[in-house]
């Protein structure tokens, strides 16, 4: 299998151009299996190796639940309690927010210089739906959770997780922060046409911010629930549906359906590809961490390994898409409303098309026409190479899209700009904009 394997993933990251990837195995608590291919360091020439640590990026997700999980078996926070805050409707509990349904919107925000975080998170933390409604994956949700905990315990997030998570499991590689602190060798993260990151900070540590080996992260995969009382356990892994695969629960994706019960959490960002994966049935718990935006190699490496490992698996287990596309099927009309921003309202001007087209016009701007298509949670969806004219977009955000849903007499959703991948430049931030627009 060895032999075959490495073939495989030497193979793999020339296919894709990715530096590194690295991989482990653990069965019944043990580490069987620990293999690293490529640069960890393209331009020192420094191989990876089963010691380099990698960034996790959204696996770091599973670590801070388990935390606040913690925190509840020790009485110091309520799972069920409302946080503290006033919102546009009742306040989200720590329980909807491990779950991704406390009402906040997607957002990330990366920057890549010193000094402060030139984007404001909590220009962003207002609610877009009432909570425990609707899934959907929010950085924000678990941003809030981070500062929870750390109000609740007296000490910073990543102290907490070393004493309650790292020290406990052994998991001696594991750090917190933008940058890993400790003396293992670490991995450069490398966009997707292979230019090395710089330094990455986020307003969101909480949800991205983690880093380990892939030893560790597999050991903490099919652990961490020892750590917790066993009813806290079992509601860590009872997944609300999101769609017919899987589920959310407490930081971990749970397939559902035929076959064994697959729990999971994977990572992207700007030079990350993550993904740990634990099969309870089997004592077997994996992961594959990669230093590459661009994800596809972490994806077949997964289903190679997986596949020889756990006959029957298969990459719907691991997938959480939310938002299937359909046709557009709006009549042709002409909408008009605005954007409502920190800085002011933006006027926005859509004109349905024949043949599932919209024309956008934003501000003063020229109109642009762009393919539109549905969901089952919109009625329109576009993305156009159209600038939004705020001081945080104009930062890294180029492109703009909508999302809009039919209410009565309106158009009603969200602006958001954002940057399609990594190819020029660097990853850039995420922002989400209420609007609402009425036939004119």
């Amino acid at each position: 299998m060895l032999g075959e394997l490495d073939e495989f993933c030497m193979k793999t990251l020339a296919k894709y151009g990715c530096a590194s990837a690295s991989l482990a195995v653990v069965e019944r608590g043990e580490l069987v299996l620990s293999r690293a291919y490529g640069q960890a360091d393209v331009a020192g020439q420094q191989p990876a190796t089963p010691e380099t640590v990698y960034g996790l990026a959204s696996v770091t997700k599973a670590f801070t639940a388990t935390a606040v999980c913690l925190a509840a078996d020790e009485g110091l926070l309520d799972l069920d309690a409302p946080i503290p805050g006033g919102y546009q409707w009742a306040a989200p509990t720590p329980r909807q927010l491990l779950q991704h349904r406390g009402g906040f919107p997607a957002f990330y925000n990366f920057h890549y210089g010193t000094g402060p975080l030139p984007i404001n998170l909590d220009r962003y933390r207002a609610l877009v739906r009432e909570p425990g409604t609707d899934f959907e994956y929010s950085n924000i949700g678990y941003h809030v959770l981070g500062m929870l905990l750390e109000a609740a315990s007296g000490q910073e997030l990543g102290v907490f997780l070393h004493e309650r998570i790292v020290e406990p499991l052994g998991l001696a590689s594991f750090g917190f922060g933008p940058v890993h602190a400790g003396s293992s060798p670490v991995a450069q993260r490398y966009s997707a046409d292979g230019r090395a990151y710089a330094t990455c900070h986020s307003g969101h540590p909480a949800a991205g911010a983690g880093w380990a080996t892939a030893g560790d992260v597999a050991l903490f995969a099919g652990t961490a629930s020892r750590l917790l009382r066993p009813a806290t356990a079992a509601a860590m892994y009872d997944a609300v549906p999101i769609n017919d695969y899987l589920g959310y629960g407490l930081g971990r994706i749970v397939s559902r359906g035929a076959g064994a019960v697959v729990r999971s959490h994977g990572g992207g960002m700007g030079g990350v590809a993550a993904m740990m994966i634990d099969i309870p049935e089997r004592e077997l718990s994996a992961a594959v961490l990669a230093n590459s935006t661009n994800k596809a190699a972490r994806d077949a490496i997964v289903d190679h390994l997986m596949g020889t490992l756990a006959p029957g698996f298969h990459s719907d287990q691991l997938n959480p898409i939310t938002e299937q596309t359909r046709p557009m099927t709006l009549a042709q009309d002409d909408w008009a409303g605005k954007i409502s921003t920190a800085e002011g309202d933006i006027p926005l001007w859509i004109r349905i098309l024949a043949g599932s087209r919209v024309e956008v016009r934003l501000g003063d701007g020229p109109p642009v026409t762009v393919p539109a298509v549905a969901s089952q949670r919109w009625n329109l969806r576009v993305s156009a190479p159209v600038q939004l004219p705020t001081a945080d977009a104009r930062l890294n955000s180029p492109s703009f899209g909508l999302e809009l849903s039919v209410e009565q007499d309106r158009l009603v959703g969200r602006a958001i700009a954002f940057k399609d991948g990594d190819r020029d430049g660097w990853l850039g931030a995420y922002l989400v904009y209420p609007c609402a627009l009425r036939s004119h």
